[in-house]
């Protein structure tokens, strides 16, 4: 499973559970002023708290009552990670104050804020819940790709997570979450990459720049959102480098300079990527009884020898050995 952090204030005594969580918040996070929104402090805390470690990039996720945290000038200079903090609320409504803005943001609802500038941030529950949820991202600033000028004009702005791009991050973030017991730790630094690639790509989408941006950093998002089309399509047996470069309106030709400098071609990402999520559907005890036929197809190999040939080059085993591996109750 992923290297993973818990806090729950349940596990600590009543008096306690305030102080606690203020100090947790401040070693995994930043130093915050950190009120609880009613009630006496000391027994009114309830946190629930997990952070995934995804490389250099944490997945955070949070259930709690309501409460306001403020991160100060001082605090600031007291400790500044430089961080990027992006939220996505799930339940409840979650308010962002900084000096020259104020917004509240709902479910489906992206926001990102920068740990080096004051805000404050209260959360407050909806009708008929006692509790906020939400999940979201702690990104190191130097891992976005794109230049800081072209993301502070994101920072605090609606990004909707319930099409494109921003569904398609909103959806990662809760299936990693829900399914970290599928992963290997080593797993970790990979979805952290998936996880930037994909929140630069719907910063890139947002922006739309286009030729607004140096050349260079307009070549890092095309390559962006064509990584976040192969991921929303690599279930289409007909994913291929040409269909690709066809739905974005450029040549084959082009497509494969503009990946020559990756780790690895378009052909060698669609087939790589297809054949890890049909290892993980193969380790999930909950899908022992789907044929490996149906999962290969569900994953883009709709010929069953094509996928055993490819699963044994990747793995050094044929998927039936490796799925009675895993999981050994399968016959």
């Amino acid at each position: 499973m992923l290297i993973e952090t818990a806090f729950r204030t349940r596990d600590v005594l009543a008096p306690d559970r305030f102080s606690c969580w203020r100090e947790h918040i401040s070693q995994t996070y930043v130093p915050m002023d950190v009120d609880v929104d009613a009630g006496d402090c000391t027994a009114d805390t309830t946190v629930s708290q997990r952070i995934l470690a995804l490389g250099a990039v944490q997945l955070w996720t949070m259930e709690h009552s309501p409460m306001t945290l403020r991160r100060t000038q001082k605090l600031i200079q007291q400790s500044d990670p430089e961080l990027y903090h992006l939220s996505l609320p799930l339940r409840g409504t979650m308010g962002l104050t900084s000096s020259d803005h104020e917004a509240a943001y709902e479910r489906h609802e992206l926001v990102l804020h920068d740990t080096s500038r004051p805000h404050l941030m209260r959360a407050i529950t909806s009708h008929g819940e006692d509790t906020i949820l939400g999940t979201g991202l702690f990104i190191p600033r130097k891992l976005l790709p794109l230049p800081e000028n072209a993301i502070d004009s994101l920072i605090m702005r609606r990004l909707s997570a319930r099409e494109g791009i921003g569904a398609l991050l909103a959806q990662f973030l809760t299936q990693v979450s829900r399914d970290s017991d599928s992963y290997r730790p080593d797993d970790g630094p990979r979805l952290g990459i998936v996880a930037v690639d994909l929140l630069s790509a719907l910063f890139a989408h947002t922006l739309d720049a286009g030729s607004s941006l140096p050349s260079e950093t307009h070549r890092q998002t095309l390559v962006l959102r064509i990584r976040a089309f192969i991921q929303q399509h690599l279930h289409d047996p007909h994913l291929t480098p040409r269909t690709v470069a066809a739905a974005h309106h450029i040549s084959t030709s082009y497509l494969h300079r503009l990946f020559q400098d990756e780790e690895e071609t378009v052909a060698a990402s669609i087939r790589r990527q297809r054949l890890e999520r049909a290892r993980r559907d193969l380790s999930e005890p909950g899908l022992r009884t789907i044929p490996i036929h149906a999962i290969a197809a569900r994953w883009g190999f709709p010929r069953a020898t094509d996928f055993t040939r490819a699963f044994r080059a990747a793995y050094d085993m044929p998927p039936s050995d490796y799925r009675r591996h895993i999981c050994p109750t399968v016959q």
